[in-house]
């Protein structure tokens, strides 16, 4: 198979991996004490070398750290923003079906910028230097749009006083605050980014969204502002930079917070957003049909329909059924294939072993190697 030269590749990833067990040890003993900080962040090098070096053998073109150094897959990006830190919460602000992550929530205490010292450039410069002729770093964040719904959607706001009362400026340094990561990333050597963002997983649901309604919310007009917010940090964008967005309904512990198809989001999100692909969660019945990709323009879209949830691997000519389906609304060289979520969204990692993580990663490079064999 011919490689395609741009990012997202036929055969990708969204971006974590399953802890080894002796990062979660080192992780563990650094919080009580018994290592040093400088101890942790050697074994951390030593572990992300190796998961990158497998990611290689099993054929990726596209390889992350595996967000092994964070607890979160957004807390600890956001909360190494200007003005932003946690808190501890009574309960996590989304309610999983059946397990619950430690409760943290964002907290917003003063006026929001990008620190030219956030550690995510540093965890990005030590996985530039493993990229090659044949492989690219790619670099995973929160979406703008989890920074405003953390703090403004899912609690009550509770915002220092140059936001109150001014939702304008609030965006405006989010724009600020995302135009300068985006521009860091890319002078760390940075060539492919991704938003991640649960924010649209909620708004498919009818049962969420009808609960935001009841307290208060214009979700159409929030949906409209954060496809707003992301083209306008998009706008002077390098045209060698690669930017996604992956779309969650939910990703700890192999349980989910949301379901719903993407029909009530995509005429605003499809049509409008300027990322240059999206991925797409596809390995369940509670994302729908591909109906709604009828408004996908010129994007890449990632069929997410190999599940990062669970061990049992899925039957070949069906995901290749499935990318035939797609097909009839997006054309085939549109058209990607991935896991539907990372395995470990949370250091905790989903109910499956490193084995199983592989299977699934060979199983997608196969299928891809034969639906866009050239």
């Amino acid at each position: 198979m011919t490689r395609l030269k741009e990012p997202p590749f036929t055969h990708d990833i969204v971006g974590s991996f399953l802890r080894p067990a002796r990062l979660k040890q080192a992780r563990a003993n650094a919080e009580s004490g018994t290592i040093t900080r400088d101890e942790l962040t050697r074994i951390e090098n030593e572990c992300i070398t190796e998961l990158i070096h497998k990611e290689k053998e099993n054929g990726l073109y596209a390889f992350t750290d595996g967000e092994f150094r964070r607890a979160f897959w957004h807390l600890d990006f956001m909360a190494a923003l200007t003005g932003c830190t946690t808190a501890a919460a009574e309960h996590w602000s989304v309610a999983f079906k059946g397990r619950q992550p430690k409760a943290t929530n964002l907290k917003i205490i003063g006026r929001l910028d990008f620190p030219e010292d956030h550690p995510f450039l540093n965890h990005f410069r030590f996985i530039h230097q493993f990229e090659d002729t044949s492989h690219i770093a790619k670099q995973t964040i929160p979406s703008p749009s989890m920074v405003h719904l953390m703090t403004c959607v899912r609690v009550n706001p509770d915002l220092p006083e140059v936001y109150q009362n001014n939702e304008d400026l609030f965006f405006e340094d989010l724009i600020s605050t995302y135009r300068k990561a985006l521009r860091a990333f890319y002078d760390a050597g940075c060539h492919y980014l991704q938003l991640d963002d649960t924010s649209w997983g909620e708004f498919c649901s009818s049962e969420k969204t009808e609960a935001y309604r009841k307290r208060g919310y214009d979700i159409p007009s929030i949906q409209k502002k954060y496809v707003h917010v992301i083209n306008e940090i998009l706008k002077d964008k390098p045209e060698d930079l690669t930017v996604t967005m992956h779309i969650c309904r939910g990703n700890f512990r192999s349980t989910w917070f949301s379901s719903g198809g993407y029909e009530p989001v995509a005429p605003t999100l499809f049509a409008n957003c300027h990322v240059d692909g999206f991925f797409l969660e596809y390995d369940s019945d509670r994302a729908g049909g591909f109906e709604p990709l009828r408004y996908i323009d010129n994007q890449i879209v990632v069929l997410g329909l190999v599940t990062s949830k669970t061990p049992e691997l899925e039957d070949e000519d069906a995901i290749k059924e499935r990318i035939r389906e797609a097909s009839h609304y997006v054309p085939l060289e549109q058209l990607r294939l991935s896991p539907q979520c990372g395995f470990a969204s949370t250091e905790e990692g989903n109910i499956l072993t490193e084995d199983d993580q592989w299977r699934k990663i060979r199983l997608i490079r196969q299928i891809a190697e034969d639906v866009w064999k050239k």
